[in-house]
């Protein structure tokens, strides 16, 4: 090995050895080497500084909107399937608990998504390529599994109802008016408290 290879993996060595060790500090909020969330906001910023005030304005406040309703919406994948796997019997997925339609359209777009091996990402669960307000449906499909959670159907019509509409309008970047956000914030704040989280 050379003299500047030695060098260059000393080098690299301490830094990733510095990494590890700052990481400790970090967790015990101690500030050590690069703040990990300026750096990206900062990067976020630079993104949208070609644009209008106005427009990186409502761009930041979507873009926190989203992250809500991904979150959610995942969650909500989450409980069902969590329930489902613990309270359903066998193959809940092959069976009556997912309504024929729903299963057929998300088992097809599930092969699209693995015939498109360019595109990367997660391919293996079926339930991610079911529509957000097919979740709503699968839930009061197996009531019998939710009913000692959630309040009642309607309650859960309603809200997955008007979420679909506020997240269709997020999916394509329109812009909502602050009363839609409150709703929407509410209605996930709902949500959590009743399933606990």
């Amino acid at each position: 090995m050379t003299e500047v290879s030695a060098r260059l993996r000393d080098f690299v060595f301490r830094g990733l050895l510095f990494e590890s060790e700052a990481e400790v500090f970090r967790k015990a909020g101690i500030n050590v080497g690069i703040d990990i969330g300026e750096a990206e906001e900062a990067l976020l910023l630079e993104a949208l500084s070609p644009f209008g005030v106005k427009r990186r304005n409502d761009a930041l406040e979507m873009a926190r909107l989203y992250a809500v309703l991904h979150a959610f919406e995942n969650e909500v994948r989450s409980l069902i399937r969590d329930t489902l796997d613990e309270k359903a019997k066998g193959d809940w997925w092959e069976s009556e608990a997912i309504p024929t339609k729903v299963r057929n359209l998300a088992n097809a777009r599930q092969l699209t998504a693995i015939q498109d091996s360019w595109l990367e990402g997660a391919k293996s669960d079926r339930l991610e390529y079911v529509d957000f307000g097919d979740l709503g449906t699968i839930i009061i499909q197996n009531w019998e599994h939710f009913k000692e959670v959630m309040p009642g159907q309607e309650w859960i019509k309603q809200r997955m109802n008007e979420l679909e509409k506020a997240r269709n309008f997020v999916a394509h970047n329109r812009m909502l008016l602050p009363s839609e956000f409150q709703r929407i914030y509410m209605y996930v704040s709902d949500w959590n408290k009743v399933i606990g989280l």
